[in-house]
């Protein structure tokens, strides 16, 4: 699941996790495995750069590709902003591009099957969500920053588009069917 900011906010997250436990599916927020460092970065209103997210997401990465070994379905809230960032939730390190001078080994990527959830919404429906949102480490200052950075995901990418101006249980709705479950 990809969003701006993480557009959903706490309530959401927990209606949705509810619903999923109870269908057996594990729910991860992304913002729960950022590094101290990144963490710390944001609170000080500096936005996170590709040498940030890269190794973060490559966790979170080693952690979908777990459960899913263990025949676990995932839903993963992130803010997955680029196609790189997607390409290495996918694909691990792997997916993350070189760097000037680096080589890398002819090496067989281990994928993980993606369905990008993009919530969309304009700047200031987003901007007066996370406003209301309370103990966070993401200042709504960076959210500019998040809509600069935004790749929305395009084909042949896996996903859909779920509006933010849809009410929660819409949203929740259109989640559920588009993975098949009720």
């Amino acid at each position: 699941m990809e969003t701006v900011a993480k557009k959903s906010s706490q309530r959401e997250d927990e209606k949705l996790l509810k619903r999923l436990q109870n269908l057996g599916w594990k729910f991860y927020d992304a913002d729960d495995y950022h590094p101290k460092e990144n963490r710390l970065k944001m609170e000080k209103g500096i936005p996170l750069n590709d040498q940030d997210r890269i190794p973060w997401l490559c966790n979170l990465h080693d952690i979908l590709l777990r459960e899913v070994a263990l025949g676990q379905h995932v839903v993963l809230a992130c803010s997955a902003l680029k196609k790189t960032y997607r390409d290495i939730l996918i694909r691990g390190k792997v997916g993350a591009p070189l760097h000037y001078g680096e080589s890398r080994k002819e090496e067989k990527p281990t994928e993980v099957q993606l369905l990008v959830i993009h919530l969309s919404g304009s700047f200031e429906v987003i901007s007066g969500r996370l406003l209301q949102r309370k103990e966070h480490f993401m200042p709504p200052s960076l959210l500019q920053s998040q809509f600069d950075t935004l790749e929305p995901p395009s084909p042949p990418e896996n996903f859909i588009q779920i509006s933010v101006d849809k009410n929660l249980s819409e949203i929740i709705a259109v989640i559920m069917e588009t993975l098949k479950i009720k």
